[in-house]
């Protein structure tokens, strides 16, 4: 209460722009909204603010009336799997030109003699070096030649550089060099975009640490043009709020921020589906979930554990090789720990050299978008076969904004792949569907041998335009038995955004051993990542309050990897020590069963984590099974594995209360979407609005 007046509830809007389309939310006091429309990929501002007017039309408010956006976005990611990023040049350290060339010396798949490295995404010759030397400590060994720095001006000019990435031997101990470098060519060249590794990725590891600092100059002229449209076409409208982006680490941060290290945006709208997932799986008390975005370009799977996703401090872009390690741009910064692959709605189905099915990576997006759209499209899409299969009603498609055209469908599948192979449309369909369930179901199974767990265990969240049609046949090929879709799934990623805490981490390499632990610096370099994480967060809270979380990256001297311990909230002594050898061995025995006695033990990076507090979710309550509503009618759905359609009930998941269940085969369709409940799965509502599937006694896959 404020002067005896009830604050008013603040109108917040997500926006999830995605490969096909851009979802956007509205949370009001008069509820939820939701909208899809199609991404204009050319200017897709112009589509987030078509979709912001007319869900604000819904809810007969205006631009002015929004008190916060949050925004999400896969541009920077396809910008780097499309090379459409700036001409970006390197300056590095002499004699280490080629640190993107050489990475980390190993070879993802060692027996394939014709194997594809990741290629880099600057180029050789605009590869450059100069004198200067800085080592491990931080020590000055050759001071940096600025007069060599401001010779590669002309050459740069040459050769039409728009950004470059400096990132020099050691500057994460020592940033002096890199800084003073970009300040000469910042003199020499006005309006060139410089990117410091020391500031993108304060860290150990040169190879890395330069391909985050090449990233972010890569992708940073098209980002901040981006973000600066978006802000200036907001402001035209009369909005008058705050601006956050969704980080690749599931935080929110702020606009100025974002066009400074766009990097951290790569992965931004997979984030806010993880984000989505943990929630619903925190409301259902669920310790173990696997979350499955499925949108109109790629599919996203991801392991949440007690309510938390899985993170990583490096992820890789554009891999060569869909599911080996290795194969992809290297990008340090924190994430968000899944698996992406090119398995969408609009992922086009071919047939190759050995006749078989072959489905994505390719896509055809929203511009034509899948042969059903009418839009210019001729390749069938996996929608296109989920409309000849009879899963998809064609006039309620996207809540009716885009009347779909099953006889083109048809036709493209046909041609495509019934011809070749010699069967129907339906059995062409009943393929494509079959093998973008198949790729999801083995990315699934690799993601959790990676991560040592037994997805059987698991609950299947299912959420994006596409997933909840495919859930079912995923959940029976890896064994799962239980399916949650949740409410307003179609646009799951654009809710998580809503949900994520303002929220930055800084990581940073100073090394230093516990048996000579100098408490003094280690204290001192907290509290510093500490303030700048707290300012970059307090810029975009609001007044919120902000927590802190402190970790330590260790390992015994001479391994080649960390594991986190957490830190206490205050500075550190000699007298931390032993606490932080229990604590560090406790971890690595619980990794990896028992702890190496006796053996020196050493920090290598450091982290602080800036966020505002997330409410606790709200348990959902049981309740008592009652009758399904009357379907609204019947649909022929064909079934490959009896090679006929059969009619299927079609229910509207608005008439489904609370306790409403019904048996598979069956469809439940809504504005932003359609659930498939196979014949091997009954269905239910539960307490929260969740559409929960669950496998019946005795069916097999």
């Amino acid at each position: 209460m404020d002067g005896g007046m009830a604050r008013k509830p603040d109108v917040r809007v997500a926006v999830d722009i995605g490969g096909t389309f851009t979802d956007v939310v509205l949370d009001c006091a008069a509820g939820r909204l939701t909208r899809k429309v199609l991404t204009t990929a050319e200017r897709p501002e112009e589509g987030v603010l078509a979709g912001l007017r007319q869900i604000l039309d819904d809810a007969k408010l205006h631009v002015s009336d929004i008190d916060v956006f949050v925004h999400g976005t896969t541009l920077a990611t396809n910008a780097i799997i499309e090379r459409r990023g700036a001409r970006t040049a390197l300056i590095a350290t002499e004699g280490f030109r080629d640190v993107v060339e050489i990475g980390t010396e190993s070879r993802y798949d060692q027996y394939d003699l014709s194997i594809e490295k990741p290629v880099p995404l600057v180029p050789r010759a605009l590869r450059f070096t100069v004198p200067e030397r800085v080592d491990v400590h931080g020590a000055v060994r050759l001071r940096l030649d600025e007069n060599a720095v401001r010779a590669l001006a002309p050459a740069l000019r040459a050769a039409g550089v728009e950004s470059v990435a400096l990132a020099f031997i050691h500057s994460y101990a020592n940033p002096e060099h890199e800084r003073r470098a970009a300040a000469v060519l910042a003199a020499e060249m006005p309006g060139l975009w410089i990117t410091l590794s020391c500031e993108v990725c304060p860290e150990v590891r040169e190879y890395e640490r330069t391909s985050t600092a090449i990233a972010n100059a890569y992708v940073q002229p098209l980002m901040d043009g981006y973000l600066a449209r978006m802000a200036e076409a907001l402001q035209a409208e009369q909005f008058r709020g705050a601006v956050c982006l969704v980080t690749s680490g599931g935080g929110l941060t702020s606009i100025a921020t974002a066009r400074r290290f766009p990097v951290r945006l790569v992965e931004s709208g997979p984030a806010g589906g993880a984000i989505f997932a943990a929630g619903i799986a925190a409301r259902l008390d669920e310790p173990r979930v696997l979350s499955f975005d499925m949108g109109g370009t790629t599919a996203k799977i991801c392991l949440i554990e007690n309510g938390a996703p899985q993170t990583s401090r490096v992820f890789e872009v554009d891999r060569a090789a869909r599911f080996l390690k290795g194969s992809g741009l290297p990008v340090r910064v924190p994430v968000i720990e899944m698996v992406e692959i090119g398995a969408g709605g609009g992922s086009i189905a071919r047939i190759d050299a050995l006749a078989r099915v072959t489905v994505g990576p390719e896509s055809a997006g929203s511009e034509p978008g899948p042969a059903c759209y009418a839009r210019g499209g001729e390749e069938p899409s996996v929608t296109d076969a989920d409309v000849v299969l009879g899963l998809i009603d064609p006039g309620s498609f996207a809540g009716g904004s885009i009347r779909l055209a099953p006889e083109r469908a048809r036709a493209a599948l046909a041609a495509a792949v019934g011809a070749p192979l010699g069967l129907s449309p339906e059995t062409a369909a009943y393929a494509v569907h079959e093998m973008v369930c198949e790729n999801m179901a083995s990315a699934a199974r690799v993601h959790a041998v990676e991560r040592g767990t037994a997805i059987a265990r698991h609950t299947l969240v299912a959420f994006g335009g596409a997933a909840p049609l495919h859930a079912a046949r995923v959940a029976e090929k890896i064994g799962v038995d239980r399916v949650v879709v949740p409410p307003h799934a179609g646009v799951g990623s654009a809710i998580g955004f809503l949900w994520a805490p303002i929220a930055y981490e800084l990581v940073r390499s100073r090394h230093v051993r516990l048996d000579r632990f100098d408490g003094a610096l280690v204290s001192a370099l907290l509290a510093e990542m500490a303030a700048e994480a707290r300012a970059l967060v307090d810029s975009a809270a609001r007044g919120a309050p902000v927590s802190e979380r402190r970790l330590a990256y260790m390992r015994y001297v001479g391994q080649g990897h960390e594991i986190t311990v957490p830190l206490p909230l205050r500075d550190l002594s000699a007298d931390d020590v032993a606490a932080l050898r229990r604590d560090f061995e406790a971890a690595y025995a619980a990794q990896f069963a028992r702890p190496i006695p006796g053996a020196a033990i050493e920090v290598l990076s450091w982290s602080v984590l800036a966020a505002t507090e997330q409410r606790a979710p709200e348990k959902i309550a049981a309740v008592a099974p009652q009758a399904p509503p009357p379907p609204r009618g019947t649909r022929p759905v064909f079934d490959g594995r009896a090679g006929a359609a059969a009619e299927v009930p079609f229910y509207r998941r608005i008439d489904m209360a609370p306790g409403a269940r019904i048996q598979g085969p069956a469809i439940i369709a809504e504005d932003e979407t359609s659930t498939f409940v196979a014949a091997s799965f009954e269905a239910h509502v539960d307490g929260a609005g969740c559409i929960v599937m669950t496998r019946k006694t005795g069916r097999a896959a």
